[in-house]
């Protein structure tokens, strides 16, 4: 999920409360019907004939918080390399190929390489994990995941005593992507994390939704998924995975880093300059509820901050 510049943002973008909460027969006419023509993935279930995972392990992580619609959270995106507003990446990622695909390892490890997709995917288990996902805009959402533990294959690449973060980058291709031909970011996306972070058992790799193929524009074929930051750590299309000494830079701290800093741990005590975050709307809901500290994981997470103040370190 990526979030817009108050530059980028035009009256008209603005949704009406009436439409609002009309929201899913809005969604449902913003191009859904074009779903169903994304290109199949080749060993993965296809999306176009709605395969889907089945006997998929339910994560103990899960929350039992309802879950949001597919619709919903299929077409209701943050995602600039397609355009930036919500609709537009679930109409132009229509034809976005995902195979083949590769990603290249380098840094601070002992297997650097480029990777094919089915050789980062086979060798892992996949699960269900249903995560509640927070944007820095006040919305969330409760998706089920279906995914691996992103530390299970950083382990793979042995990363040596250096590796003290771990940085990641999104296909860059204009004419794959659209977006990527208006100068809303410095392409291509950036992201990272600290490896204690990459490494925790909650952070995932994500290859599917809803017990479905991950749709293009929910970042197919490979997203991050880090449940007690912003959405904007969850970089999509990943094509690189890089291991470093130093903290890397990122796309929306380099853009804005008063409002969008590294760490980007949900924190209802910290509002963003331009709207506060104490509240969220979850999508298919119109009333309001309280935003938790690190998004309802502090018992899992708290403890990688301690001594951290994270009114600085946001």
């Amino acid at each position: 999920m990526q979030i817009k510049r108050p530059s980028d943002i035009r009256s008209s973008e603005i949704t009406d409360e009436g439409l609002y909460a009309n929201r899913r027969e809005f969604l449902r006419q913003a191009g859904l019907a074009g779903l169903a023509l994304a290109a199949p993935a080749l060993w993965l279930p296809s999306i176009a004939n709605a395969n889907r995972y089945s006997d998929l392990p339910r994560s103990p992580f899960s929350t039992t918080e309802e879950i949001t619609d597919f619709d919903d959270a299929s077409s209701y995106n943050n995602f600039y390399e397609f355009g930036t507003d919500k609709q537009s990446p679930a109409e132009k990622a229509i034809n976005f190929k995902t195979h083949p695909w590769s990603v290249t390892v380098e840094g601070e490890c002992d297997k650097p390489g480029i990777y094919n997709l089915e050789d980062i995917i086979r060798p892992h288990t996949l699960e269900e994990r249903i995560y509640r996902m927070r944007c820095v805009e006040a919305w969330s959402m409760v998706i089920p995941w279906v995914g691996f533990p992103l530390g299970d294959l950083l382990k793979r690449f042995q990363p040596n005593s250096k590796a003290k973060f771990v940085a990641f980058k999104t296909l860059h291709d204009p004419q794959r992507m659209p977006g990527q031909q208006r100068s809303a970011l410095d392409w291509p996306y950036r992201e990272g994390l600290r490896i204690d972070e990459a490494m925790h058992p909650l952070t995932l790799l994500a290859v599917g939704m809803h017990g479905r193929t991950l749709p293009n524009q929910n970042g197919a074929p490979l997203r991050l998924v880090v449940p007690w930051k912003y959405g904007f750590k969850g970089i999509k299309s990943i094509v690189s995975i890089r291991f470093s000494e130093t903290r890397p830079r990122t796309s929306w701290n380099d853009q804005s880093w008063r409002e969008y800093g590294f760490y980007a741990n949900v924190n209802p005590a910290v509002g963003h300059p331009r709207w506060g975050q104490k509240k969220e709307r979850r999508i298919g809901e119109w009333s309001k509820r309280k935003t938790l500290p690190f998004n309802g994981y502090a018992e899992q997470v708290a403890g990688l901050y301690r001594g951290m103040d994270l009114s600085k370190e946001y």
